[in-house]
């Protein structure tokens, strides 16, 4: 009998979504779980190979593998593919099936659904249990109906193959990496605090004091990530995180915060989102309620309290680096069952 933790992911993917999920493998494989991927790429057939997959792929996959503990990466493709993924697993005799929840689309694109949420809901009370992001997911979840374990991850993990960044002087610079594309906010900055943007879909203009730097992958961006500060903020107002993608931080644990973490950068956060919290009592950077206090703040930054913060990212950044956070929840949520 074996550990397994299973994927889904698209191949055409090149954002972080692949990257979190190929992580996991990676840092469970230490604990000595098998991997198990079903890929699919991009939109294009992708109902039509999800029906092959429900079909053959997922059945003829998972009914020769003799499994004990399996993690399913939640979401797969869809509804059919995620069902089929626990229904398989939970025929095999002794076989526990847990989720680690990557995103929750009851609390992103269908918030305002409550017969999705319940339906959502249902699917994951057909687990054993459940690693959320934080203890704020943890509590919807509980509220919404969830009645399966549930542990807090803390923060994803992220294997960071770059050196960390040292900060030997305190500069005043902020970097934002993500979609460009889905982060209006960046236009209607007006601040003297240099910014350094990275990733895909730019807009044709920017203010004076925004800088573009290009796209990278999620392994070679680490490298260019030398800014003070790393800026976690969405949707398209300065003074609040808003829209579906804002609204979602005040659950979710977003990716880039690992990215900056792992790299060496503390971090500028909305106070607001469920993350701030894990930043605020690590003292990993500074929780903001508006994009309008960052030059006060940037400014009355003095280089002692900047240096306190670099070394506390130093000592989480090498745990993320490890996996510590979800082999840490793994086994606590396996104590409970």
């Amino acid at each position: 009998m074996s550990d397994f933790v299973i994927s889904m992911y698209d191949k055409t993917q090149y954002e972080a979504g692949p990257k979190a999920k190929m992580d996991v493998i990676n840092f469970l494989k230490k604990s000595d779980f098998k991997s198990i991927i079903f890929y699919f790429n991009g939109a294009q057939k992708a109902e039509l190979i999800s029906v092959k997959q429900v079909l053959w792929d997922i059945p003829r996959e998972i009914k020769k593998q003799k499994m004990q503990n399996v993690l399913f990466q939640y979401p797969a493709f869809n509804k059919r593919t995620n069902n089929k993924i626990i229904d398989e697993v939970k025929r095999k005799d002794g076989a526990q099936v847990f989720l680690l929840l990557h995103d929750v689309e009851s609390l992103r694109l269908h918030r305002d659904e409550p017969e999705y949420i319940a339906e959502e809901i249902a699917f994951f009370n057909k687990s054993d249990g459940i690693i959320a992001h934080n203890e704020e997911m943890v509590k919807w979840l509980k509220q919404e109906g969830v009645v399966k374990p549930i542990v807090s991850l803390g923060i994803f993990d992220y294997d960071n193959p770059q050196s960390m960044v040292e900060h030997n002087k305190y500069e005043g610079t902020v970097c934002f990496a993500g979609n460009l594309g889905k982060s209006e906010f960046l236009k209607k900055i007006d601040s003297e605090v240099p910014f350094y943007l990275y990733g895909p879909n730019q807009a044709a203009n920017y203010p004076e004091n925004i800088n573009y730097l290009g796209s990278y992958s999620p392994e070679e961006l680490p490298k260019y990530l030398k800014q003070s500060f790393g800026l976690i903020w969405d949707g398209d107002s300065l003074t609040e995180c808003n829209g579906i993608f804002g609204e979602y931080l005040r659950y979710n644990n977003p990716h880039k915060a690992s990215l900056y973490l792992s790299s060496g950068l503390p971090v500028i956060i909305w106070k607001q989102a469920a993350l701030a919290s894990f930043v605020e009592q690590n003292g990993l950077g500074i929780s903001i309620n508006s994009l309008t206090e960052l030059d006060k703040v940037m400014s009355n930054m003095t280089e002692e309290k900047y240096q306190e913060m670099c070394k506390n990212v130093r000592a989480i950044g090498q745990k993320i680096r490890k996996g510590y956070y979800i082999e840490t929840a793994v086994q606590k949520l396996l104590e409970m069952n």
